[in-house]
């Protein structure tokens, strides 16, 4: 089956001998975690269901390619949800809303289908529990990040963001004694940790969250790319621009050992500069990419002779996600046969 056209597959790369073998390392896990393939899904039964158009509140999911697939279909992407039509259907997506967002959706009719991942609904329902004891939130996360914003949105007076180590040396908080830190799901762990021990070092009785907050795709994904990028002279990270944790790939491989490190939304965006005298490349792609991107970048690898290609497993993922209550059955009333699972991920 050929690969879908994407924009600018014009280009290609040059096979230039280099010293040793070609190759390329394929880390797995890679792709869609759990969370983004029901967000995506749920976009695409909205569509079947109730047919064009269907909002979407920001994008779905940060993938440029997806968005524009799912623009094509029917969906409407907008900012806030007083550009939606009154009584139309709108899609909350994968990164969650503040509750202020859920009740202006309601104050103007319209029929929301919450696809926010569950992890990060985990995340929301800690920030309500700690701010109900009246503990103080370190919220660790990028400002202005969509789920930061959501999570910020659920306790309002009780969240600090915390958005790196070095601000984790300054803040100031009202009681030592009830301090809590959570975070934003998609960073690097490696950097969240450390900024948990600078937090815990200013002060002593800091309280950890339930569980990982960290969601299991990020440290996956992380963990993988690690044992890549010891063997990597080059490494691509297929991913969008705003996605948190394509970025934190790019920065992990780096700090990990591989020699350089690009993340690009398509294959065409590689450069033929990157690969002087690389022998080994490493690939990967974030949470939110589909692996039809990962197939182009290796259909370009392999015309400029990386066609030994050698997957790095570090792990196994079988985790699925129910759909959103409105798009388990369909519109007979029958129970829908994706409503318990999606495309999968790539293991």
């Amino acid at each position: 089956m050929p690969l879908p056209r994407v924009p600018g597959r014009a280009g290609r790369l040059q096979d230039i001998p280099v010293t040793g073998h070609k190759r390329v390392l394929l880390a797995a896990p890679r792709g869609y975690c759990a969370g983004v393939d029901r967000a995506v899904i749920a976009v695409e039964k909205a569509l079947e269901r109730f047919g064009a158009p269907v909002y979407v509140r920001k994008q779905i999911v940060h993938n440029v390619h997806v968005v524009t697939e799912l623009e094509a279909a029917g969906a409407i992407f907008v900012d806030e949800v007083d550009e939606v039509p009154p009584g139309a259907h709108i899609v909350f997506s994968a990164h969650g809303v503040s509750p202020a967002v859920v009740s202006a959706a309601a104050d103007r009719g319209l029929q929301a289908i919450d696809a926010t991942c569950p992890l990060v609904t985990k995340v929301h329902r800690e920030a309500v529990r700690f701010a109900r004891d009246d503990f103080e939130i370190l919220l660790i996360g990028h400002e202005g990040h969509e789920e930061v914003e959501g999570t910020a949105g659920e306790a309002p007076d009780h969240v600090t963001l915390v958005g790196s180590p070095e601000e984790a040396d300054t803040i100031e908080v009202r009681d030592p004694s009830k301090v809590v830190w959570l975070s934003q799901t998609t960073l690097s762990v490696d950097e969240t940790m450390e900024t948990v021990r600078r937090l815990r070092t200013r002060f002593p009785q800091l309280q950890d969250p339930p569980s990982d907050d960290i969601c299991y795709a990020t440290q996956n994904r992380q963990v993988a790319i690690k044992k890549v990028a010891r063997g990597a002279d080059l490494v691509i990270v297929v991913g969008s621009a705003n996605s948190s944790n394509s970025v934190r790939l790019v920065e992990v491989a780096l700090e990990y050992g591989a020699k350089a490190a690009y993340r690009v939304d398509y294959a065409d965006e590689m450069r033929q500069e990157w690969f002087d005298g690389v022998e080994t490349v490493g690939v990967t792609s974030g949470a939110s990419v589909p692996e039809v991107l990962v197939d182009q970048v290796l259909a370009d690898l392999a015309t400029a002779g990386y066609r030994d290609v050698e997957q790095v497993k570090t792990a196994e993922e079988d985790l699925i996600f129910s759909l959103p209550k409105e798009l388990r059955h369909d519109s007979a009333g029958q129970r829908d046969e994706r409503a318990l699972g999606g495309r999968g991920t790539t293991a």
